[in-house]
C-alpha cells in the first residue's frame, strides 16, 4: 500500500496570507510561492542552487513544498 507523505508531511511552513502574492502558499511568510519554487526546480535548477540563491530558504523547506503541491494536486483532482 503506498502511504502518501503529503499526508505526514510537516506543512507549518507553507503560509497563506491574504494579500501577500494574492494569498498564494508562500514558504515561511517570505513573498516565495510554492508555485514559484517549482517553477525553479522545473526549469532545471537543483535544491542546493536554489539554497544558494535564496539565503532564507532551508534544506526543511522543499518536502513541504513538495508535499504542499501533491496534496494541493490531489484537492484538485478530487472536486
Amino acid at each position: 500500500m503506498l502511504v502518501s507523505t503529503a499526508d505526514k508531511a510537516d506543512l507549518s511552513g507553507i503560509t497563506l496570507v491574504p494579500g501577500q502574492r494574492s494569498g498564494q502558499p508562500c514558504i515561511r511568510g517570505f513573498r516565495i510561492t510554492v508555485w514559484d519554487v517549482l517553477d525553479m526546480l522545473a526549469s532545471g535548477m537543483t535544491e542546493d542552487e536554489i539554497l544558494a540563491d535564496y539565503s532564507y530558504f532551508e534544506k526543511a523547506d522543499f518536502p513541504a513544498i513538495y508535499a504542499y503541491a501533491s496534496q494541493a494536486g490531489r484537492e484538485r483532482i478530487s472536486r
